[in-house]
């Protein structure tokens, strides 16, 4: 079996073409390296494709011979496609239409997309569920709800199975927090392990749904080869809130030192509170997430160890 993952040298996508050499399964990463890295790929067998996915001939080219592809490239900042709405909504969504058409083309079985829990936006209901109505409060959300909806009509139109996979807050090994679109956790630990000055903007109190890259990786491989799940989506969660205090304070812990943060004024858009419904996931997927926000902040720290060395 050969799989295509576009974002492939990415932070999650790497992690998923790991998981899927693990499994035996040939993989090609197709990456324009705009903010994946061939460091990402050491150590795992897979063949590197540079190219972008709003060239539809060159990802067609790298899609031949697949049976499965895991759609993870994007840009994927809300901030950003803030700032340039054009770019993200070609990335974005004529990339993701891209991919569908090349796997109806190339006779791909299934498509495995990387969602979104921006599609939620500000619709206060916790937890959030995969059956409430879309809210996108950013283009970003918009093109990912986008994204989703042409994944549902493909299974009926033209026989490809897809599957939605809505991310909650993604962290781990390889997230760069050199990039002012990082995750929160990944800031956090590079400041920690600096003696770097910590900024939270508003009171701390806000909560995440946090859930490691390696239960992220999982996810998908069993989005992708789990028999009867053809049009679903799941969110991918712990399901369990975190405020940006108690995290600093597992962090303290880890690192060995309080971590007293300076706190500023809330930014807007931000949202107050976040948790995932996961059930769906467990039922139709037999997926739970394994590694606790502590256990998988411990594994980041002893990566940004490595990598400093």
């Amino acid at each position: 079996m050969r799989a295509l993952v576009t974002g492939g040298a990415g932070f999650i996508g790497s992690h998923i073409g790991a998981r899927l050499c693990a499994a035996g399964i040939d993989v090609v990463a197709f990456d324009d390296l705009s903010t994946g890295k061939r460091e990402n790929l050491a150590g795992i067998d897979a063949r590197l494709v540079v190219g972008d996915v709003r060239d539809r001939a060159a990802l067609g080219a790298a899609m031949a011979g697949c049976d499965l592809v895991f759609h993870e490239a994007a840009v994927v900042s809300v901030p950003k496609s803030v700032e340039d709405p054009q770019l993200s909504h070609d990335v974005n969504i004529q990339g993701t239409l891209n991919v569908l058409l090349e796997a109806r083309a190339r006779g791909v079985k299934r498509v495995v997309f990387a969602g979104s829990a921006a599609i939620y936006g500000e619709e206060p209901t916790l937890p959030k569920h995969e059956g409430m109505l879309p809210a996108p409060i950013s283009p970003y959300g918009v093109e990912k709800i986008t994204g989703e909806l042409y994944l549902k009509a493909w299974p009926k139109l033209y026989g490809v199975e897809t599957v939605t996979l809505r991310y909650f807050n993604v962290f781990g090994p390889r997230q760069d927090p050199s990039s002012p679109y990082s995750g929160v956790i990944s800031i956090f630990v590079q400041r920690a392990l600096s003696g770097a000055p910590i900024t939270v903007f508003g009171d701390g109190l806000q909560t995440r749904d946090f859930v490691f890259v390696g239960d992220v990786a999982e996810a998908n491989y069993l989005a992708g080869t789990v028999p009867g799940v053809s049009g679903a989506t799941f969110n991918v969660a712990r399901g369990e809130q975190t405020t940006l205090v108690e995290l600093l304070a597992m962090l303290g812990r880890i690192v060995g030192r309080d971590l007293s943060p300076t706190f500023a004024e809330a930014r807007g858009g931000d949202i107050r509170y976040s948790i995932a419904d996961v059930s769906a996931a467990r039922a139709a997927l037999g997926w739970t997430a394994q590694v606790g926000v502590e256990d998988g902040l411990r594994k980041l720290v002893d990566w940004f160890a490595t990598i400093q060395r």
